[in-house]
Parts: structure tokens; sequence; C-alpha cells
């Protein structure tokens, strides 16, 4: 039974529903580059490489924020500042682990791959968390670079090339990130203030806040439609891409126009799936259509 417990408190700390979407979008990426020509090998070392790295991330991260996330409602009941996992350094040393081990494996995969998975994990760990995010107020512009890499890996696992379809696809990817955190952070404004983490919903008025995600929500949008008309999918993809577009902005407008946690709270509850849907629409077009 202790076992369990401890299994499930390291699972927890890897912040599953996180990296749940990243692999996703590294599925997405491998399908895009391979159709149908899948090879089982290859697709579940990539997979597997992108879970560890993305797990190993997400602790570590976890370990810098300890103190953050000790003092947020939304995050004091994680396995660190509860002391399921103490000392704290257990986990450090359980992220770095996953992490080593994933570039490991990517580097099985090719040298690209693995400079994609050490690039993702440097700029997620030091560049957002570590030296970003206590201090700048736009950190995750920068840091959501990293979460771009996944579905590059993917990619290049196939292609062992980085291409515009490639770049269209991860550049989709990181655009999603700032609205996904920054409306997460509006409905929790007071959370972030009382941590003294200076997001962008925090440091600027509420206006300012809305009509910078939707900003951002717009060239998602436009950068979703932008891949059809590199070749790389058919009109299934790109009736899709205009449909879930169409919400993603209607959501976040009707955010701009009266600005609250509630409708904040609903923007980001619809991002995730939008974003999934999306990589739905890019697998259907290269497996069924």
């Amino acid at each position: 039974m202790r076992l369990l417990t401890s299994l499930k408190n390291y699972y927890e700390v890897t912040k599953p529903r996180v990296w749940y979407l990243l692999v996703f979008t590294a599925v997405g990426g491998y399908v895009v580059a391979a159709g149908r020509n899948i090879d089982p090998y290859m697709f579940i070392l990539t997979i597997v490489a992108v879970t560890l790295g993305s797990a190993g991330a997400n602790t570590i991260t976890c370990y810098i924020d300890r103190d953050i996330d000790a003092v947020m409602n939304r995050t004091r009941l994680r396995p660190i500042p509860t002391r399921r996992i103490y000392p704290a350094k257990k986990a450090l040393y359980y992220g770095l682990a996953l992490s080593v081990l994933s570039v490991i494996l990517a580097y099985a995969i090719n040298l690209l791959a693995a400079a994609l998975m050490l690039f993702g994990l440097l700029d997620n760990i030091l560049v957002y968390s570590k030296f970003l995010k206590r201090r700048n107020p736009v950190s995750i512009i920068l840091g959501g670079f990293s979460g771009g890499a996944p579905a590059l890996i993917g990619y290049v696992a196939v292609s062992n090339t980085i291409d515009l379809t490639s770049l269209l696809i991860a550049a989709l990817v990181v655009l999603w990130i700032p609205g996904h955190i920054w409306t997460l952070v509006l409905h929790s404004k007071e959370d972030y203030a009382k941590a003294k983490v200076p997001m962008l919903p925090v440091v600027v008025s509420e206006r300012v806040a809305v009509r910078c995600i939707a900003s951002t929500s717009i060239l998602m949008v436009a950068f979703s439609i932008g891949i059809y008309f590199v070749g790389a999918f058919g009109i299934l993809y790109l009736t899709t891409a205009i449909i879930l577009g169409a919400i993603a902005l209607a959501v976040n407008f009707w955010l701009v126009v009266k600005p609250t946690k509630e409708r904040a709270w609903i923007g980001f509850k619809l991002s995730s799936p939008y974003l999934a849907l999306i990589f739905v629409a890019m697998l259907l077009a290269k497996l069924v259509a």
C-alpha cells in the first residue's frame, strides 16, 4: 500500500495533465511526417522519450517552484508542498533522471531529436522556471518555445529534418501557450500576486491582459489555417481549423468584451480541447482522408 502511494505521488509530481497533451502533439508530429508508414519501434521510442522529457521537466519545475506552490491555493496540495515527497530533493533527482533518460532515448532516434529534447528541457527548466518566471511579465513567451519541441521531435523522428510544415506545427503550439497560461493567471490573479509571480495579467490591467490574450489567439488561429496552405493537409483539416478557430476567437473576444474570472476560466478550460482537436484533425488528414 505504501509503495502504491509513493508511486502515485511521483506520478502526480510530473503533472500528467500537462504532459498528456504535449505527448499527443509529438504523436501528431510523427504521423504528419510518416503518414501511414509508421515504424512501430521508432514510434514507441519517440513517444517514450517525449513522455520522459516532459515528465522530467515538469518534476524539476515543481522542485524549483516549491515555495510558490506552497503559497498558492491552486498548487498547495501538490506532492512537494504537502511533503508527500520529502525531502524535496528526491523530486529533483527523480526529474533529473527522467530528463537524462529522455535525452539518451532521443539520441537513439537521431541527433536532431536529441538536440530538440535538450533545447526543450533547458528552455522550460532554466529560461522559464529558473530565470524568467519570477522576474519578467512575458516570461511565458520565451518559455513557451519548449512547448513546440515535442511536436518537432515527433516530426524529425521520421524526417530527420526541420521544414516549413514542422515549424508551423510547432509555432501553433508555441502561440497556443501564452493564451492558455494567461487565462489561468487571469482567473487566479490573487493567487499569483500573493506568490509574487509577476505574470502579465498580474502586472497590467485586465483590459490590457485580455487584449494580449486575444492577440495571441488571432496569431494561433492564423498559423493553424496557414498550415493548410503549405500543402500539408486537405480540406478536412482546413474545415476543422476554421471551425475550431472561430470558436477560439469567439471565446477570447467574449472575454475582451467583459473580462471576468468566470470567462477567463472558460477560456482556459476550452484551450486544451482546442489544441487536442486540431492535432486530431492532423492525424485524420494523414491516416484517413
